[in-house]
C-alpha cells in the first residue's frame, strides 16, 4: 500500500472526493468549461467547501489543465488538486477505481463522492445528507430525485405491462408518489466500507431527496443547455435576495453556545463554544462587518470569550434586546434593515423580525422559528454563527 497522507490534519472524519477527467469526448474538457461564469467543477468545488462537516476536499484529475483551474483557489486550505493516474481516467474505468486509489493513499474515515456533472448540487444537501448518515440508521446515503412518471415495460409475448402504478386506477400527478431515481450527484460511505466491497454504496443504504430540477447532470450538449437556465434563474434568485449588511448580533445561550449549564467540582459555571463561530466572526471582521452580542445572562466567560473574538459589542443581564439593538445601530449609523440577528428564544423575537435578515437556530423554540427569515441547519454551539456568517457573506452586495 502507498503511505498515508492526511495533510497534516489530526483527523479527517469527511472528506470529500471529485473525480474528474480530462478526456470528454461528448463536451471537451467539460469540467472546466465556464457555465454561468464559473468552471463547471468550481460549482460542486464551492458546494463541498460550503459544507461545514467536510473537513477536506480532494479534485482528482489527470489534467494539467483542470489543475490550474482547481490551484486557482488560493489560500483554501480544505482544498487539494491531487493526481490520478492514467488507468483510472480511461474512457472506461470506473468511479470506483478512483476512489479505491484515493483510499489507498488518503487517510479519511469517510468518504463523499461528489460528480462534477451536478452543478446544481447545494452545501444544504450535503449537509442534510451527512446529518442522515451520522444518525447511524444508514451505511451508505445517495443522493436521488422524485421523479412523477408512468413507467411500462414491454414482453414480445405478453404486451407492454404498467410498472409503477394500476393503469385501471390512473392516479392524478398531485396524489401520485412517483418513484425515485438516482441522480448522481453524490454519495456518502465509510472507507472501511468502500475498501471491503469496492463499491461507492453497500449495507443498508439511506437516500436524500434532492430538488427535481437536479435530476440532470451534464453528459451531453443538450444537457449543457438545460442546467445552464436552472442555474441562471438559480442565481437570479439569490440576486435578488442580496443584503446589505453592516453588523451581525448574536445571543449567546443557545446560539454561540448549545445551551447547556456546566459546572465543575468546585461549582463554577463553563460554557461550550465552538470554534468554527470563532473563524465565522473572524471572515466578517475582514469583510468589514461588525458583531455583537446581546444578552440576558451576565457571566464573565461571555466576556472573555468576546474579548478573544474581538467583538465590538457586548451588552448582559438585557431585559429589552430591541431597544438595545436599536443603540447600537445608532453608534454605528446604520439602519436596522443592515443587521443580521441569530436567536434561539422568545426574548429574540423582536429582533428577528426588526433585523434586515433574522436568522434562527434549529432548535430554537417554534415561536422564533417562525418569526425568522431563516433557520439554520446547523445547532447553536456547533457551528450555527458560522453558517449564518456564510449565508450573510454570499449574499453581501
Amino acid at each position: 500500500m502507498a503511505n498515508i497522507v492526511n495533510n497534516g490534519k489530526e483527523s479527517i472524519k469527511y472528506a470529500a472526493f471529485i473525480p474528474v477527467r480530462g478526456g470528454s469526448k461528448s463536451i471537451p474538457l467539460k469540467n472546466i468549461k465556464p457555465i454561468c461564469g464559473k468552471p463547471l467543477v468550481c460549482w460542486t468545488i464551492e458546494a463541498a467547501l460550503g459544507c461545514n462537516y467536510i473537513d477536506m476536499v480532494y479534485v482528482s484529475t489527470d489534467s494539467d489543465a483542470i489543475r490550474n483551474v482547481v490551484n486557482e483557489y488560493s489560500g483554501e486550505t480544505r482544498l487539494q488538486c491531487i493526481d490520478r493516474s492514467e488507468e483510472t481516467a480511461t474512457d472506461t474505468a470506473s468511479t470506483e477505481s478512483a476512489m479505491l486509489e484515493f483510499a489507498e493513499r488518503f487517510d479519511f474515515e469517510n468518504i463523499i463522492l461528489i460528480q462534477a456533472t451536478s452543478p446544481l448540487l447545494r452545501s444544504t444537501d450535503l449537509t442534510a445528507a451527512i446529518e442522515k448518515y451520522e444518525s447511524g440508521n444508514n451505511d451508505s446515503i445517495l443522493s436521488a430525485v422524485r421523479q412523477k412518471r408512468f413507467i411500462w415495460e414491454e414482453d414480445p409475448e405478453k404486451g407492454a405491462s404498467a410498472v409503477n402504478y394500476d393503469y385501471m386506477r390512473r392516479p392524478r400527478r398531485q396524489e401520485f408518489d412517483g418513484y425515485l431515481v438516482e441522480n448522481g450527484a453524490f454519495y456518502i460511505t465509510s472507507k472501511e466500507r468502500l475498501l471491503e466491497t469496492g463499491n461507492r454504496i453497500s449495507g443498508k443504504i439511506g437516500i436524500h431527496e434532492m430538488a427535481e430540477e437536479t435530476y440532470f447532470e451534464i453528459d451531453e450538449p443538450s444537457d449543457w443547455i438545460v442546467i445552464e437556465q436552472f442555474l441562471q434563474r438559480q442565481m437570479d434568485s439569490e440576486k435578488s435576495l442580496e443584503l446589505d449588511i453592516r453588523l451581525l448580533v448574536t445571543d449567546c445561550d443557545g446560539c454561540m453556545t448549545d445551551a447547556g449549564m456546566y459546572y465543575s467540582e468546585k461549582g463554577d459555571e463553563l460554557k461550550k463554544f465552538c470554534t468554527l463561530d470563532g473563524m465565522g466572526i473572524s471572515l466578517l471582521h475582514k469583510a468589514g462587518i461588525q458583531t455583537g452580542i446581546i444578552t440576558g445572562e451576565r457571566t464573565a466567560i461571555v466576556e472573555n470569550r468576546v474579548k478573544k473574538l474581538k467583538m465590538k459589542y457586548l451588552y448582559q443581564g438585557v431585559t429589552n434586546k430591541l431597544e438595545t439593538l436599536k443603540e447600537i445601530c445608532a453608534q454605528e449609523g446604520i439602519n436596522l434593515s443592515q443587521v443580521a440577528y441569530v436567536g434561539d428564544d422568545i426574548n429574540d423575537v423582536e429582533c428577528i423580525k426588526a433585523a434586515g435578515i433574522g436568522f434562527a437556530v434549529p432548535n430554537a423554540m417554534e415561536e422564533v422559528k417562525k418569526a425568522a427569515d431563516i433557520v439554520l441547519e446547523t445547532k447553536g454551539g456547533s457551528g450555527a454563527i458560522r453558517e449564518a456568517v456564510e449565508y450573510v457573506l454570499r449574499r453581501r452586495k
